[in-house]
């Protein structure tokens, strides 16, 4: 089968989770014996074109645009354009698969320009994000989406969570949509071995003291507010022998107001970016991951935290109650409540055989439920459906 991929991130381009979740799961479509050409946008010194574990990667220049929704408009012309050029010099393709409204345009042109069914995986909404629509830049977006959702053949999501906000947001038939998970790479993650880590813990904490971390974007709907909330409550019943460890991107001059105001600025360390090895060696020192999301269709964090043999303490928000099993794989606290939290955090500070119980079984969980090989399989299955339904109208 002859897939055409649009992306609008791609490593080294790495923007949120799309980059990985592409980037993962087509080298193992690639190993089920399909073709795939994937388009996105340049970056830095990455070359135009280039083979990436079987991939044909194709890299398109972005004019100048005034702002984001002009160089949306940009990316969708030369995206349309090259995928276009594709078509008739390598076609025929069997069907095209677009990751999230913002490569819809081109992706709806090139489907009727010729005639090849569409499947769009949709990794989260507008809707979703601010719990409804409120202005017109969300509206835009919004109608970006729905476009896309309907004029795919079928739609992937990544959680019932996710289908079920779909079908709601979207108006989407529920019939017409596939739940995939998202998957890891669990070696990846390297354990390494080849540092002292007692020194290295030292860059972010006293000996004595249990580090708690966040790790992700300094955005509203991350609900990086309510750990903080929850900190004064874990530091007293801890002794004041924790460390809460705050790494992104971002501005984080509200959040460093807040432990000021909380009175807790000597027990926080904004570490702003880490890269991916730098952090890898940190997941080996830390004691507690922690993601109070208020909006999370997945939650691809968590899994990287399995992987890390870190235990995690998430919300009961969107996808994560599916991502993690409570009090099997980790703990589940209610959303927005900073004493909820902060009693699932000292759950698994408190009890080190509990805590070690909870990792061991996040690590086998990711190979039963979250391989890429396996998620591969029903994506294919998705493809196989969509391909035999072609076959059958006259379009």
């Amino acid at each position: 089968m002859k897939i055409l991929v649009l992306s609008w991130e791609f490593p080294p381009r790495i923007v949120g989770g799309i980059a990985r979740h592409v980037s993962e799961l087509y080298p193992e479509l690639v190993k089920l014996g399909h073709e795939v050409h994937l388009i996105t946008v340049e970056f830095g010194q990455a070359p135009m074109y280039e083979m990436v574990e079987g991939i044909n990667v194709h890299r398109v220049p972005v004019g100048h645009s005034n702002d984001f929704f002009h160089w949306v408009v940009n990316l969708n012309q030369s995206m349309g354009h090259h995928g276009g050029k594709l078509i008739l010099e390598e076609g025929p393709f069997d069907l095209i698969h677009a990751h999230d409204w913002l490569v819809g345009d081109a992706a709806i042109a090139l489907k009727h320009t010729f005639k090849i069914p569409l499947i769009a995986t949709i990794h989260a909404t507008e809707y979703g994000r601010y719990n409804g629509i409120h202005n017109d830049i969300q509206n835009y977006i919004h109608g970006k989406e729905n476009l896309l959702a309907f004029d795919a053949w079928r739609i992937i999501v990544c959680t019932d969570y996710m289908r079920r906000e779909v079908e709601r947001a979207l108006r989407s038939p529920w019939n017409k949509v596939d739940v995939i998970y998202n998957g890891i790479r669990p070696e990846k993650k390297q354990h390494h071995q080849d540092f002292h880590a007692q020194d290295f813990r030292r860059q972010f904490a006293e000996d004595g003291e249990k580090i708690v971390y966040y790790v992700g974007r300094m955005t509203h709907e991350k609900g990086v507010p309510v750990l903080l909330n929850a900190a004064p409550k874990v530091l007293a019943e801890m002794g004041g022998y924790v460390k809460f460890v705050i790494i992104g991107g971002g501005n984080t001059d509200h959040l460093k107001q807040q432990a000021a105001d909380l009175g807790i600025w000597d027990k926080c360390y904004f570490t702003g970016f880490l890269s991916d090895e730098y952090l890898d060696k940190f997941q080996t020192i830390a004691d507690c991951a922690v993601f109070p999301s208020f909006y999370e269709p997945f939650g691809i964090v968590a899994l990287e935290s399995f992987a890390s043999r870190v235990p995690v303490v998430v919300s009961d928000t969107g996808g994560f109650p599916e991502v993690v099993q409570h009090t099997k794989t980790g703990i589940v606290t209610l959303v927005n409540n900073p004493d909820s939290l902060a009693w699932g955090i000292l759950e698994v500070l408190k009890n080190p055989g509990y805590r070690q119980w909870l990792v061991d079984n996040a690590y086998k969980d990711l190979e039963r439920r979250f391989s890429w090989s396996k998620l591969a399989q029903l994506t294919e299955s998705v493809y196989q459906r969509v391909v035999q339904e072609r076959s059958q109208v006259i379009w």
